[in-house]
């Protein structure tokens, strides 16, 4: 069985937080941007980040 989880960080975190998650077991399935109004920036623009693993 697996389990999911869907998170939302700014792109420029979003490396580190895909690193943490991994450690946990986690691994990375899709990645998206959530534009929304937001500005194309590293700052400032959602990305929406999918894991799995096994349990």
């Amino acid at each position: 069985m697996k389990d999911y989880k869907v998170l939302e960080v700014k792109i420029k975190d979003a490396e580190e937080k895909m690193n943490d998650m991994a450690k946990e077991g986690w691994e990375v399935i899709s990645t998206d941007i959530h534009i929304g109004g937001m500005a194309f920036t590293t700052g400032g623009t959602p990305m929406i980040i999918t894991f799995c693993k096994e349990i």
